[in-house]
């Protein structure tokens, strides 16, 4: 475990293959006990390619941040700005505009040094100045660690909706933080 300084900033086009990396180490630690290999890696082939992290790079409506120590990618965060698709979703958010926390992934070696306290503070410091009135997320419902955290930083459970992963369908909580003035 590494206590090394931590910079968040803005990824780039040329980071997309080491957050590729980081996503595929990091993603199949937060899926449900359940979750078969195979459909593990059907998302990660699908969702967390480099190639699709240069499309999530390149798009308008999404902010890729990546947490850095020792000049390695270490963790990756990233927001989507526009309301949920799901009218379930949008409902329980009741956010307009809405953005998304939609990953936030750190890799094993660097639980509990700091880095994902690092990241969520630099996106919801980007979240508020950019003017939008709050954040939601959707975290496994099985994922107790990950709630514990958001929890810690204010958001609290207003829902619920499905997620795929490969062929499977799993079950998440909907969080929201709502920025106090």
């Amino acid at each position: 475990m590494s206590n090394l300084p931590v910079i968040v900033d803005r990824a780039g086009l040329w980071d997309a293959e080491a957050l590729s990396d980081v996503a595929a180490a990091t993603f199949p630690l937060a899926c449900p006990a359940d979750a078969t290999p195979d459909d593990i890696q059907i998302f990660v082939s699908d969702v967390l390619s480099s190639e699709r992290f240069g499309e999530y790079l390149n798009d308008p409506e999404r902010v890729v941040l990546k947490a850095r120590a020792d000049d390695e990618i270490v963790g990756y965060a990233m927001l989507v700005l526009r309301d949920p698709q799901d009218p379930a979703v949008a409902e329980a958010v009741d956010l307009h505009p809405a953005v998304e926390l939609s990953k936030m992934y750190v890799l094993p070696g660097h639980h509990g040094t700091g880095v994902s306290t690092a990241l969520m503070r630099t996106c919801l410091r980007w979240v508020r100045a950019e003017g939008y009135p709050g954040v939601w997320l959707g975290v496994n419902r099985e994922n107790l660690r990950a709630q514990r955290f958001y929890t810690r930083h204010g958001f609290e459970v207003v829902g619920a909706r499905t997620f795929v992963v490969g062929r499977q369908l799993h079950h998440d909580h909907v969080m929201r933080l709502i920025f106090r003035p």
